[in-house]
């Protein structure tokens, strides 16, 4: 499924957790005036590409008095736009795969951004946390277990510590989603017995290995295609789907069941994921839910959630037929603008958000329709939180092999499940 790596990810992964736990041990908090402050939010952006720039524009419009201060990625060419937009100062831009280190070091710094690749994630929340951050997260959160169960405990540390943690799932700070949910959860269709979710679409960008350039790089800069990076669309995009499922259920599958292949995207350039998944996820009480999502040129596109009740159904988005039809009529705000909005007034208000736990649980779901539908298993959610051993956090150094390995349906072996 991966490339097979020279050195131990335990090491990273218990470095990391032993400093989370040192800091919850010692009861450390960050000082008052920069987790609740009514002056400037100084920004520091953690990955410069195109979501991170995305992120940084929409943080600087969503409210006033904020700045972008500090930028880290691990090339220098993509910090150069950023850089040239908000005149960050060159002592403050930083390079290189320890760039968010230094970054987080800046004690002006009360909010970063964190939107390098994925698999990242775990590493860099932990440290953010350590430093006494608030935090605005892409999604997915992690692509392994291991990475999972780093940002539940980052998250409950920054809890403890009064630090904010925002996802990038934007559906949940769009007023038509949450309308819609209040009244599914109020009983408008009634109790939900299916539902469905989707994220189809056609081809997204590649990058090319270059002359000279080092197989590791170039797998950062064609991140997309990696499992180790991106955790595979299904995390990296349909995670947005799934999480509004759960949302819907206010609760999470039991067990999952999933198909899936490489039958389009087959050249080395498409790294070593799938272009198509179908998944079942069940809900408590035998409640079934399908979940499909594609990336494949020239096919028909699908983005979308529907669950059906016993009195309706919903598109979870502004509408709902049936016993009890409604349809939402008011004011819809950008929600990329809208999520930097409300963290940023969380700060402020001093009743910091943290979405850490629940956008790590529906990225763990992701994760386990990927792995199912690689390995071709049927499995518990329980089982997948206790007993699967699957870790692809990255080692120090990356120093990957020239292999290219990906899932073969049926003879993947899952850790812990065998296959």
């Amino acid at each position: 499924m991966m490339h097979k790596q020279e050195l131990s990810r335990r090491d990273l992964l218990k470095g990391s957790a032993a400093a989370v736990g040192t800091l919850a041990l010692s009861g450390a908090v960050i000082p008052l005036a920069q987790a609740q402050s009514s002056d400037k939010i100084r920004v520091g952006v953690i990955g410069c590409g195109g979501r991170g720039s995305g992120a940084a524009n929409d943080c600087v419009k969503s409210s006033p008095g904020v700045e972008i201060v500090a930028l880290a990625d691990a090339f220098p060419d993509r910090i150069k736009g950023l850089k040239d937009r908000f005149k960050v100062p060159e002592n403050r831009c930083f390079t290189g795969l320890d760039a968010y280190k230094e970054l987080m070091a800046l004690d002006d710094v009360n909010l970063v951004i964190l939107a390098t690749p994925p698999g990242f994630r775990p590493i860099q929340l932990a440290e953010a946390v350590k430093r006494g951050k608030n935090v605005f997260m892409e999604k997915p959160v992690a692509v392994c277990p291991a990475g999972i169960k780093m940002v539940i405990e980052a998250s409950e540390l920054a809890t403890q510590k009064g630090l904010a943690i925002v996802a990038g799932t934007q559906r949940r700070h769009e007023p038509k989603y949450i309308e819609t949910m209040k009244r599914i959860h109020e009983g408008a269709i009634g109790d939900i017995v299916s539902a469905q979710c989707y994220w189809n679409m056609g081809n997204l960008w590649v990058s090319n290995r270059q002359p000279g350039q080092s197989y590791v790089e170039w797998q950062l800069r064609n991140w997309l295609y990696f499992t180790w990076l991106s955790g595979d669309h299904i995390c990296e995009q349909h995670v947005h789907n799934i999480d509004v499922i759960n949302w819907a259920f206010n609760d999470l599958p039991t067990t999952v069941h999933g198909v899936g292949g490489r039958q389009f995207r087959t050249g080395p350039e498409h790294g070593n994921i799938f272009d198509h998944f179908g998944v079942e996820f069940v809900y408590p009480g035998d409640v079934r839910t399908i979940s499909m999502c594609r990336q494949i040129k020239g096919t028909a596109g699908r983005v979308s959630e529907r669950v059906v009740g016993t009195k309706g159904v919903s598109n979870c988005a502004g509408v709902i037929e049936g016993e009890n039809p409604w349809r939402y009529t008011g004011e819809n705000p950008n929600p990329y603008v809208e999520e930097h909005k409300d963290l940023i007034a969380s700060i402020r208000s001093g009743k910091p958000l943290n979405e850490g736990k629940r956008i790590a649980e529906s990225t763990l779901c992701a994760i386990m329709g990927r792995e199912s539908a690689y390995s071709r298993q049927r499995f518990t959610s329980k089982w997948f939180r206790t007993r699967c051993s699957l870790d692809l956090l990255p080692p120090d150094g990356l120093k990957l092999s020239a292999g290219r390995n990906f899932a073969i349906p049926g003879k993947y072996k899952l850790p812990g499940l065998g296959g």
